[in-house]
């Protein structure tokens, strides 16, 4: 059903199917504005839709038809504030889409992101609207009375160009056809995968294949069997908590490499959710639609609007690092063979050997066992550090909320609460452990951006941060690896961003892929320091604090396995670039095109890109097109903002971070390079990165 009809439909079905009023049909009563979740049926998604696009295309209708004269507030402001309806509609269908994902919702998405994709580029494309935002741009000088006016003004307007608004109406039809195709390509991508990396189980039924695990990795696969109807086996999946520490301590080499073998293989079986064909379309559709509108290739037109501004300069980052890391890469190589040949007197190595001889050289380089750590990060003692380091540095505090809507009974729900203890910054939900239905990965969402009403106070944002970490089981609470530990510090600064926003306008709230990984990666770093750990790593059963001994282990061994992790992912940023740097549209091989790009650079056979072409979600279904090197990027900026704190001799320096603060709170009302040079005072140096991965 297209939009035109939306109207007509919505009067209809202001209820659903079950006779249930729909509750976006009605101002939400529930504490902070969050959406009524429990109130929420699938058959209210669609009829919502239709009725934001309805109401999105009615708004845009009346500026478009303003006998006035364009102004800022006629047209520019007015199309700011356009589709706000729609955008609470997809904000709620995305995280649940990608949380608790049913067959039901997967057809309604499938139905509506063609109808989604058609509505914008109606929009885009409508060239009375373009004509009246054109009139504002050109007259920017006299009418935009500050310069965020005028920001705004010119983001819109480029974005109309790149949209495709200046060309011709036969080149603007292709552009409708490929968006459409690549919007349904997408979605095919991430289903397949979803439903790929659920079917696979390794079961074990003879106890001596799980020699070399510990206690708690082998209850929560017997967990997992008993849940899959297999009681008395140990069910092994290609989610990482489970996946990871089987690679890591399993002692039969055989299983490691099926297990290994299947992450690896993923939609790529030659059946009905191989990806291989999805992504060669999505690859040579990204080049059409970039030369239509003018750009060589799909990585010059997404980066364009980037702060690296070309791809030279993308490749010109990870080729300066991909050396050093290789080298230590192979260095660490070296050593896990030697142990390896000293074990079974052989010496060869696959990449199913890796996590496993870097636990033993963990071991024996610096008397640290993963598995002894993992009793002092159960995930309240984490969650605790990780709201603790937040009030130290910003003074905001947290309080859970019990009597409001969830979206799924997992979540914990809190209040975040600044420094002055009366104003509220937000409301933050916590989803943490894998499910059935739920993607892959960890990322932070937002059910509300922050916005201003029209008295001028403040709307809080309502943030979700999801992660997929391991799971308590019937003797221990959810205990977790100190990467699961990183990556919440981690996603707990996207989270930040979105609670700190102060922007006046919808539309420059947004910042550059490669600054976006800034607010979120800095947190990593105080992660596994001795002074934080004392504050927040407490030995679930005896609640004493980690031993300073063994803290400083995590501190000197910061620097282990950093090149095996910073040339897996340089393969994946550089794979990414290869596919998105095609100039001529041709048939791909993904197997045979990946090889050749990993050959390309020299990639040992022993490590594999983070991300293989036919499970990279980030570039083929999740917005991170020609954008994954974006973390290395951010990544300089980090160290170097965290060098701040070091050079203070106070790593909760509380003038830096109100400075910081600051940076976050003004989204993207500046340029990513103008921002940072505002809180650092200095363009960002290489060398902390460059020492802080052992690369220098």
């Amino acid at each position: 059903m297209s939009a035109l009809c939306a109207a007509a439909f919505v009067t209809a079905c202001g209820t659903g199917k079950t006779g249930t009023a729909n509750p976006f049909f009605a101002e939400w009563d529930t504490p902070f504005g969050v959406p009524p979740f429990e109130r929420i049926l699938p058959e209210h998604y669609l009829p919502a839709f239709n009725e934001g696009m309805a109401r999105e295309k009615a708004e845009i209708d009346a500026i478009v038809n303003n006998p006035a004269a364009p102004t800022f507030e006629n047209t520019i402001l007015a199309y700011d504030n356009s589709g706000q309806f729609l955008d609470r509609v997809s904000a709620v269908f995305g995280c649940v889409a990608g949380t608790d994902m049913t067959p039901e919702l997967e057809e309604i998405q499938g139905e509506v992101s063609p109808l989604l994709t058609r509505h914008s580029s109606d929009i885009s494309l409508d060239p009375a609207l373009f004509a009246r935002v054109r009139a504002v741009y050109e007259g920017r000088d006299t009418l935009c009375a500050d310069s965020l006016q005028r920001r705004l003004t010119e983001k819109i307007y480029r974005n109309f160009v790149r949209g495709g608004a200046e060309l011709s109406a036969d080149d603007q039809a292709r552009l409708r056809e490929v968006d459409e195709q690549l919007s349904l390509l997408s979605i095919r991508f991430g289903r397949n995968l979803r439903g790929d990396n659920g079917d696979f189980v390794l079961l074990v039924d003879d106890r001596e294949d799980l020699k070399g695990l510990p206690q708690n990795v082998a209850d929560a696969a017997a967990a997992e069997a008993e849940h899959r109807g297999q009681k008395g086996k140990w069910a092994f999946t290609l989610d990482k908590p489970s996946l990871i520490p089987f690679l890591q301590y399993a002692e039969n080499r055989g299983l490691r490499e099926r297990l290994y073998t299947g992450y690896l293989t993923r939609c790529n079986h030659g059946d009905g959710r191989d990806n291989k064909a999805v992504l060669d379309s999505i690859a040579n559709l990204r080049l059409l639609r970039a030369n239509l509108l003018g750009y060589p290739t799909h990585a010059a037109y997404v980066l364009e609007r980037q702060m690296a501004k070309t791809p030279e300069a993308v490749y010109a980052l990870l080729t300066e690092l991909w050396t050093p890391a290789l080298d230590r890469a192979k260095g660490e190589l070296a050593e896990m063979r030697a142990i390896k040949l000293a074990e079974t007197g052989d010496s060869s190595f696959a990449s199913w050997d890796w996590w496993f001889y870097a636990e033993k050289l963990r071991k024996a380089k610096y008397d640290l066992d993963e598995d002894q750590l993992r009793p002092y990060f159960a995930l309240d003692s984490v969650r605790n550090g990780v709201f603790g380091l937040a009030n130290k540095l910003y003074g905001i505090t947290f309080r859970e909320l019990t009597d409001i809507p969830k979206y799924n009974p997992a979540n914990r729900v809190f209040e975040v609460i600044d420094k002055d203890g009366r104003t509220s910054l937000g409301v933050l939900y916590l989803d943490f452990h894998p499910r059935a239905g739920k993607r892959v990965g960890a990322w932070c969402t937002t059910f509300r951006s922050q916005s201003y009403d029209s008295t001028g106070q403040r709307v809080a944002p309502v943030v979700s941060i999801v992660t997929n970490f391991s799971k308590p089981t019937a003797d221990a609470p959810a205990l977790l690896t100190l990467d699961e530990t990183a990556t919440f510090f981690h996603e707990f600064g996207h989270g930040l961003h979105q609670l700190f926003s102060m922007v006046p306008y919808r539309g420059l709230k947004g910042v550059e892929r490669d600054f976006v990984e800034l607010p979120s990666q800095v947190m990593e770093n105080w992660a596994m320091r001795p002074e934080m750990l004392a504050l927040y790593a407490r030995h679930y059963k005896t609640g004493e604090s980690i031993p300073a001994e063994l803290a400083q282990k995590i501190a000197r061994s910061g620097l282990f396995n950093q090149g095996f992790a910073t040339v897996e992912y340089l393969a994946a940023s550089l794979l990414d670039m290869d596919y998105h740097t095609l100039g001529q549209s041709r048939p791909i091989d993904a197997d045979a095109f990946e090889a050749a790009s990993m050959e390309a650079v020299g990639l040992i056979p022993q490590i594999e890109p983070r991300y293989k072409s036919t499970y990279f979600q980030h570039i083929f279904s999740g917005g991170y097109s020609s954008g994954y090197y974006s973390y290395i990027w951010s990544e300089v900026l980090d160290a170097d903002a965290f060098n701040a704190y070091v050079e203070s001799g106070d790593l909760f320096n509380p003038e830096i971070a109100a400075r910081f603060r600051t940076m976050l709170s003004r989204g993207g009302t500046a340029d990513g390079d103008v921002l940072y040079r505002d809180f650092r005072g200095a363009e960002s140096s290489m060398e902390p990165l460059l020492h802080r991965r052992g690369l220098k």
